[in-house]
């Protein structure tokens, strides 16, 4: 399998040197366009903390017919401890669902590499989060990328479709009881234990309710985010 964004493979890396405390944030808190064009270019989000040192990072990918506006909702105060990238899919949905990986993967890295090259990122907290279609494609990112991503959060995911696997990320699943979109039997009840079958570490959170991610979810997920001192990625 070759490297290419059809393989599923991000290249863009965090600095290779440990980032300094007192590194300066290049642009102020809130959001910014990611610069890869319109019409549906993403956003960055600064969290509204003190301007330097290094900062976690999560791209956080949206459902299908969303946009970076609805995943940040979806991400809730998770977004206040992180420096966020929120791509737009080019399509309805990802790639993986619209032919086939490349498209969407060209665009992530991109977007990826210009933060790496701009941001002090702390390269043992590089996650990929998402929201339904948007967790299943995170779930294949984080399998196919373990090198570069060491969390994956999944928020009512409805499958993995990975190409490859790499590294050794840790998966925190969430998934309500009464989902009617993806149902949890036929998603999160199939998905976690496989992942743990493989050998990753991870987190399981089933709460009694439907396609969503309540309070209770984000503060389970930002805590397995920052959890301990992490070996960073294999």
């Amino acid at each position: 399998m070759s490297d290419d964004p059809e393989a599923g493979t991000l290249h863009a890396r965090p600095a290779t040197l440990p980032p300094s405390a007192s590194a300066a944030w290049p642009l102020p808190p809130g959001l910014h366009p990611l610069g890869l064009g319109e019409p549906r270019d993403g956003r960055l989000r600064v969290p509204a903390t003190p301007g330097h040192g290094p900062l976690p990072l999560v791209v956080m990918l949206h459902g299908a017919t969303g946009n970076w506006e609805r995943a940040l909702r979806r991400l809730g105060p998770i977004a206040d401890h992180a420096l966020v990238l929120l791509p737009d899919s080019l399509g309805t949905s990802w790639d993986v669902l619209e032919g086939g990986y490349g498209p969407d993967i060209s665009r992530i890295d991109a977007a990826l590499a210009r933060t790496f090259a701009a941001w002090p990122i702390d390269p043992t907290r590089c996650a990929v989060a998402g929201f339904s279609d948007g967790a299943s494609y995170a779930l294949s990112l984080a399998l196919m990328n373990g090198t570069l991503f060491t969390h994956c959060l999944a928020f009512s995911p409805g499958f993995a479709a990975p190409l490859k696997v790499a590294g050794r990320p840790a998966f925190f699943v969430s998934h309500g009881t009464a989902d009617e979109v993806l149902p949890i039997e036929a998603c999160s009840r199939r998905l976690m234990p496989k992942l743990e079958r493989a050998g990753y570490d991870g987190q399981y959170m089933e709460f009694p309710g439907k396609h969503e991610v309540p309070p209770e979810v984000h503060a389970a997920a930002l805590a397995f985010l920052l959890a301990g001192d992490q070996a960073g990625p294999a």
